[in-house]
């Protein structure tokens, strides 16, 4: 598998992509306070916090889309994109399980995969590269656990819409996990064979 490079376009800071996702940034506490404000004896916020995370969905599409269009792809921005992705994921398993909405072994699943990509991400770093490109997997795998979060919010009550919102955010969930976790599979592999040919070539 080829290591794939997206080309810098631009060394500019304020472009409109970069402050989508800082906008992104910003609303992860927004999101995690919404969702739990019923645990420590505050109003019932779920709608806003889908809101918060349906705007954060929105917002993580035209980042990329316009930083590819408008020639704008960035080292910043190739930062600030995963970061507020990894950190709504975070916030969510956070406040879903803290809920009791999500299980203990899923949270665990998704959180070792996280420090899987830490570790080899930490051995990139000492042999002077930088993080790789977001592969296809990693994309479509945020996709769906970016479905199946707020799906699971909505479930969390009773009636024929929460049943509803079940199935499907567990059937998000479930390929979400799994591509997760190819995806992350798919990374280390990259990392082993790019230090392996540097090793070679040394």
């Amino acid at each position: 598998m080829e290591v794939q490079e997206t080309r810098v376009q631009t060394d500019r800071v304020l472009t409109i992509p970069n402050i989508l996702s800082m906008a992104r940034l910003v609303g992860v506490p927004i999101f995690l306070w919404l969702i739990l404000r019923p645990e420590f004896g505050g109003p019932e916020s779920d709608g806003w916090a889908l809101l918060v995370l349906m705007l954060s969905g929105i917002s993580d599409y035209l980042d990329g889309k316009l930083a590819r269009r408008w020639n704008q792809i960035s080292s910043l921005g190739r930062l600030l994109d995963p970061a507020a992705d990894r950190l709504y994921i975070l916030s969510t398993l956070v406040g879903l399980t803290w809920r009791e909405i999500l299980p203990i072994w899923l949270t665990a699943a998704l959180l070792a995969r996280e420090l899987v990509l830490l570790v080899v991400v930490g051995i990139l770093r000492r042999h002077g590269y930088p993080p790789l490109q977001v592969n296809f997997l990693g994309k479509a795998a945020t996709f769906n656990l970016m479905y199946a979060f707020p799906l699971l919010l909505l479930s969390d009550g009773s009636g024929w819409l929460p049943s509803l919102a079940a199935i499907f955010g567990w059937a998000f969930a479930g390929w979400g996990t799994t591509l997760y976790w190819w995806a992350g599979v798919l990374y280390v592999v990259q990392v082993r064979r790019l230090l392996r040919a540097d090793a070679m070539a040394d």
